[in-house]
């Protein structure tokens, strides 16, 4: 629901009085290169589609997500973010009991309570850096007749390979799973890792273009399931729920597929790099813990003695947003996660952080004499 997210940018900018564009975002988990230049302008030249209803179902850029992943039309369909196709699966999929492997995304949980599903949770151990328990998984979601599993996870960035997650769904027919694969393109090697050619009829794979192209405002999302259930889906969606800009920019992006994975290769290699130079500079100056991270955003335990508000709070007054991950399920306010920005947004959210540290360390000792 609205309260469970992450900042409000635009809440902390009537504090501090200033622009929300003034604001570092580092709890948005979206493309620090984004969006692409060639997108927007494209966009500003087609300014004109919002003077015309859009395509009622979506039904163009449909076809041109199909063909761009090589999939049937009839197994796909676009939505208002991957959230509204979130929200609509299990009403539509007349679900009694789900399973959401933690700690993850509160929507899932929040989709099932308003659906008035019942919903468990298994969470994913810390020891083990939140790497998924496959067996664990297994054995919960034989009672379950719909599983929530993010791959790779927000907010702890575990991925698990095509074959551990064909290896959970294959033996369960009677279980859908709901992969939700909004994070993916920001993970190496991610046609590797994808579900989305999955000819599993149990399997639903949630795509997300508002991430990886940084255009959230737009609320772009497909997913893609075995026709039945796509019928179903389609039998609760809302007319004009995709809107013309939405659909403008889906149509660019799958008519420029060489520039569009020239630029996500481009993320890739720009997260790689800054993930390594932030960790070890953390690990070497600080007692915080980086959790591995397949994905753009890194998931900390905070050093003894320091909490996710007071964190929160500092860097807000320094014009920084990151995420207390205080109301996920299966975490506490001894845990952070900061989204990649630019490398100088980053070298300054890092050197606020060591600092704060550094001060709370002295503090310590000086209360201690």
């Amino acid at each position: 629901m609205i309260g469970g997210h992450g900042g409000n940018i635009y809440q902390l900018a009537r504090r501090l009085g200033c622009r929300p564009s003034d604001i570092s975002d580092m709890s948005a988990n979206v493309n620090p290169l984004g969006p692409m230049p060639a997108l927007t302008d494209h966009l500003r030249k087609n300014m004109s589609a919002i003077a015309a209803l859009p395509e009622v179902d979506a039904g163009g850029i449909v076809d041109a997500f199909a063909r761009v992943h090589g999939i049937d039309p009839r197994q796909t369909l676009a939505g208002n973010g991957t959230t509204e196709l979130i929200y609509r699966i299990p009403r539509a999929l007349g679900a009694k009991k789900a399973l959401v492997v933690g700690p993850t995304y509160s929507d899932y949980r929040d989709a099932c309570t308003m659906n008035r599903v019942a919903c468990d949770h298994l969470i994913c151990r810390e020891p083990d850096d939140f790497t998924p328990d496959m067996q664990a998984i297994g054995k919960a979601a034989a009672g379950a007749d719909l599983v929530f599993f993010c791959n790779p996870n927000n907010p702890t960035g575990a991925l698990v390979k095509r074959s551990d997650m064909d290896a959970l769904c294959r033996p369960l027919p009677d279980t859908v799973f709901v992969i939700d694969e909004s994070y993916l393109p920001f993970a190496p090697a991610p046609s590797a890792v994808t579900m989305i050619a999955s000819d599993l009829p149990n399997v639903m794979v949630l795509n997300s273009m508002s991430k990886a192209f940084r255009i959230p405002g737009l609320r772009i999302g497909f997913v893609k399931a075995p026709p039945p259930i796509v019928q179903r889906l389609a039998a609760f969606a809302l007319p004009w729920s995709v809107n013309s800009l939405a659909q403008t920019a889906v149509r660019w992006l799958m008519e420029h597929t060489g520039p569009v994975e020239q630029f996500l290769s481009s993320t890739r290699t720009m997260i790689e790099s800054e993930k390594a130079r932030i960790e070890e500079c953390i690990r070497q100056k600080t007692g915080i813990r980086c959790f591995p991270s397949a994905t753009s955003f890194m998931l900390m335990r905070l050093s003894e003695g320091l909490d996710a508000p007071t964190v929160w709070r500092h860097m807000a007054d320094h014009r920084i947003l990151i995420r207390d991950c205080a109301n996920f399920t299966g975490l506490s306010d001894a845990f952070i996660r900061l989204s990649l920005k630019t490398e100088a947004e980053n070298r300054r959210a890092t050197d606020l952080l060591i600092r704060l540290c550094r001060d709370h360390a002295r503090r310590g000792i000086a209360h201690e004499h």
